[in-house]
């Protein structure tokens, strides 16, 4: 068996290259102040946040501030918006009874009408039926007058109603 030997460049394993590579890129870090830049950036972004949560802390009292203004609006505007309904309700009643009394008015006045048209038929219909009586009548009486008066007796008729017309007294 052959025992291969660890290599090695200029005497130092590689594990001691990745040791002094570490070495000098820590001292590189160290010469160029990079701990102190990125300490001078985080206290920039320290900073920032600071202010940020600042102006959030005051958007955040602005809003509730907001907010209970809006909600003394939104109560405000229920009781209104209450009152609303309220009113409205009670103007609904007074137009239902009205409603109610004016047609109550126009049945009776209807019913009024709607009697006094019965009334003025049936004086039409008794005026009719009288004019038709009558005009039958004299029909009936003009033929019963006409079969059984003649000449002789029509001259006989007039000379008793002459007769009659001296007799009245004025």
């Amino acid at each position: 068996m052959i025992e291969h030997g660890e290599m090695t460049a200029l005497g130092l394993p590689p594990g001691g290259w990745v040791a002094l590579s570490m070495i000098v890129v820590i001292a590189i870090i160290l010469w160029k102040k990079v701990p102190a830049a990125i300490a001078a950036s985080l206290d920039k972004k320290i900073a920032g946040i600071r202010t940020q949560l600042d102006e959030a802390s005051r958007l955040r009292a602005e809003a509730e501030a907001l907010k209970a203004e809006y909600e003394s609006k939104a109560s405000a505007a229920a009781g209104e918006a209450a009152s609303i309904v309220s009113h409205a309700y009670a103007e609904a009643a007074a137009i239902v009874d009205k409603a109610k009394a004016d047609a109550e008015t126009l049945i009776a006045r209807r019913g009024k009408m709607a009697e006094d048209k019965i009334a003025a038929a049936e004086r039409g219909a008794v005026a009719e039926l009288r004019a038709k009586a009558a005009s039958a009548a004299a029909a009936a009486a003009a033929q019963i007058i006409g079969e059984k008066l003649d000449a002789g007796s029509d001259k006989a008729l007039v000379d008793r109603t002459i007769a009659s017309l001296g007799q009245r007294p004025n």
